[in-house]
Order: C-alpha cells, then structure tokens, then sequence
C-alpha cells in the first residue's frame, strides 16, 4: 500500500521498485491511488508504465510496468501533496481494510503499508487502523541487519508498562514470535528477553519476566532472559539470538535506530498474515524534492519477499 498519497510513500515505492531486485523475491501490486503513483514517477525521475486495475487480477511481473489497484478511495482530481487531509485519511484507511481483505482471501501472500500520517487518519476518524493498542494483541518488531526487536508493549507510558508486564503476557509474547519466526523460515528461533530494570535486578524481572521465559522454554521455545538490558542488543548484533524481545518502545527503538537507522524496517505482528512497513514517516518536508531515501521501503519489500516464501532474514531457510 503506497502511503498518505500526500507524503514520500509513493516516491519511496517507485524508487525501490526501480532497483529490480524486489522482483527476485516477490511479484509485486501495489494498492492506492494510480494518479500518485504516476506523480511520483514525474518527481522521482523512474522510468516505467502504470497499470491502473479496479480489483485485484493476475499481475504482470514486469520490472517495467507498474500495477496498482485503484478502486477510487481517492476522488479522480483530487491529489493533495505535503498537508494532512481528511480526503487523504480516507482514502487511507480504505486501502488499508481493501489490504487486509486481499491478504486474507489469499490473494496475497504478504503486505508492506508506506508510510502513512496519524493526523490525516486523525481528522478522518480512522487512527484506530494501525496497531491495537492493547498488549498481546499485536507487535511491533524492528529490523535493522542482525538485530532483530519485538516489543511487549508501544507507546505505552513507563508507569502502564510496569503495571501490564505479566509472566503470562511475557510467556505469550514469546510462544508468538517463535511461532512466527518459524512460519518465516527460521527452524529453531534462538530469542532473548529483556529485562526491565538495570541489570535485570527487578521485583518485575524477578516476579513477572522471569516466569514467563520459564514456562515458554518448558513450552520448548529457546529462550533466555531476562537479559540486562543494557547488554542484550549487543549479544543479538553479535549473533548469539535471532531476536529480542524487548519490553517496552524506546527500549527497543533507541538500540535499533542507534545501530542503524537507514534500511530499517518493520514488522506489525497481529494480523494472521506477514504484515510490513517502513520505520520513517510521510516526511512533508522533502516530498517531491527528491531527496527520500527509499532504502527502507527497499528493505521492507525484499525482506518481505523472503519471510513469506520461507527464506528467513537472510535469504536461505535457517
């Protein structure tokens, strides 16, 4: 899905299909507005043809023709460019329910969402279309070369986060990455979790974490933790975990976005589908210059490609 037609999304998705690697992994359709997609081709300099469909049909899978399915969640004329718009956070949140419905009756196997703006889903009445608010519903997980981090909780305050962190919070949080991980290609995840406190020496690390990675490793999940959190990220970079766990939002983003921030990506777990996206936003500042950088919406595409086929993060079933 392109994004907020009014941001960098369309521009970062022609620019990564342009690479033509995307293609190697995956057949790629976009969703959203055709007469973006083609503005952005005009802004980005990329050359290729638009195949505008009203529903989903068989793709081309020609690096050189675009297919976008535009079912006019965006009124023929209206474009709007660099502002949130109402009509923008519509056509928004249509696309993202037309994604999610095209993915559950197969006719995807996985999906990327652009960047897309809270404030025109906002003024659209639609911010709840995202990610559940709620613990154990859904996850956020960041990629950025070997580290891997998925998130107990998001935008959570500290004080919340103290009062939700359960040993059965933690033990399901943990049963649910590995079963992902596994379905992506990845035989026997090795994952750690990270402690809340400082060196992991707290009545919560004690009386909640610590039972959870217990009974997820009675479940045969290879699991450790809790992990100082001042060290875990470190020990994924270097190899020893195929992902942490972390507990709470800028635990986990301060570590990925310190290690390397461009060519991150992410993934949204909750969705019975492989469900993807990028870790910047619309960027209004710099739509049309040509300076968005579309590494990570490259990376999202061609990791996607490889989690949904079975390949695993680097490619090659693990």
């Amino acid at each position: 899905m392109i994004g907020d037609p009014a941001g960098i999304g369309p521009e970062v998705t022609v620019k990564a299909l342009a690479d033509g690697s995307v293609h190697e992994v995956s057949i790629p359709v976009l969703l959203g507005s055709a007469a973006a997609v083609e503005r952005a081709l005009d802004m980005t300099g990329v050359r290729a043809r638009v195949r505008r469909m009203r529903s989903f049909e068989q793709p081309s899978d020609d690096v050189g023709v675009i297919d976008v399915i535009d079912t006019g969640a965006l009124p023929d004329g209206v474009l709007p460019l660099g502002v949130d718009t109402e009509v923008a956070g519509h056509a928004t949140a249509q696309w993202l329910d037309e994604l999610d419905a095209l993915a559950r009756d197969g006719s995807f196997a996985a999906t990327v969402m652009g960047p897309i703006s809270s404030g025109s889903l906002k003024m659209a009445g639609k911010l709840d279309k995202v990610i559940s608010p709620t613990p154990g519903e859904s996850y956020l997980v960041l990629l950025t070369g070997p580290l891997r981090v998925a998130h107990l909780t998001d935008h959570m305050s500290l004080r919340q986060v103290i009062d939700v962190i359960t040993a059965d919070l933690v033990a399901k949080a943990i049963r649910q990455v590995n079963d992902a991980m596994r379905s992506w290609g990845i035989a026997r995840p090795r994952i750690a979790v990270a402690g809340l406190n400082p060196h992991a020496m707290g009545d919560e690390d004690r009386l909640a974490i610590a039972p959870g990675v217990e009974r997820a490793r009675a479940a045969g999940v290879a699991v450790e933790g809790p992990i100082a959190p001042d060290s875990v990220f470190r020990q994924c970079i270097e190899g020893r975990f195929d992902m942490v766990l972390a507990m709470f939002h800028d635990q986990g983003h301060i570590a990925v976005k310190t290690w390397g921030f461009s060519g991150n990506c992410v993934i949204i777990m909750g969705p019975p589908y492989l469900h993807m996206s990028v870790a910047h936003g619309t960027a209004y500042d710099i739509v049309g210059t040509g300076k968005a950088d579309a590494a990570m919406m490259l990376s999202a595409m061609r990791i996607c490609g490889q989690l949904a086929s079975g390949q695993g993060f680097t490619g090659e079933a693990q």
